[in-house]
């Protein structure tokens, strides 16, 4: 019984061992959005523009959370954004200073909790958590949209401005024609 006990102890090490050193022959892409900082966007966009989708967001903002949890791990969302966008993690509360250009954002304090400059900026000085920004291919701000959204409106809303419909019509008239035209199976 010992030996056995003992045969099974090594085993289970062995495959606990393994399975830590397992080489990575997969090389399918990495499944979700593909974030990257503020300041990464810029540079890229200075040679490879594309339009930008900004997640601002709190630690502490429960609905952000949920936002990351479902809409953002949303296959036919993540697929999408990261075919049509630049994604930015946007952390308002950033103590480190941002800079764009000669542009520099600094963290502002107030009271128990302070905010970045550029989430002020971001969200024409109405902060709220989560706040999606959509920028042009230039880095100007075509619209902030505060709050909460699920994985098929927001489906809707990043095709709305990833295919430039925003020029041509609006939103209800996209949404209740276009966009089921679009994509049929939604």
């Amino acid at each position: 019984m010992k030996r056995i006990l003992s045969l099974l102890t090594i085993f289970s090490v062995m495959l606990v061992f393994l399975s830590g050193f397992k080489a990575d022959t997969d090389s399918r892409p990495a499944e979700g959005i593909h974030w990257l900082t503020i300041e990464e966007a810029f540079v890229k966009i200075q040679t490879e523009p594309r339009k930008v989708l900004i997640d601002v967001y709190t630690d502490w903002c429960g609905w952000c959370k949920v936002m990351d949890r479902e809409t953002f791990k949303d296959k036919a969302v993540a697929d999408y954004i990261n075919k049509k966008y630049y994604a930015v993690k946007l952390d308002a509360e950033q103590k480190a200073t941002i800079k764009l250009g000669d542009k520099q954002f600094k963290y502002l304090e107030q009271g128990g909790r302070g905010i970045n400059e550029i989430a002020l900026a971001l969200t024409n000085n109405q902060p709220s958590y989560p706040t999606t920004v959509f920028l042009d291919d230039h880095f100007n701000i075509i619209q902030p949209l505060p709050g909460y959204l699920k994985a098929k409106e927001f489906h809707q809303i990043i095709t709305f401005f990833g295919e430039d419909y925003h020029k041509k019509q609006d939103f209800e008239g996209y949404k209740a024609k276009t966009y089921g035209e679009l994509y049929p199976a939604k």
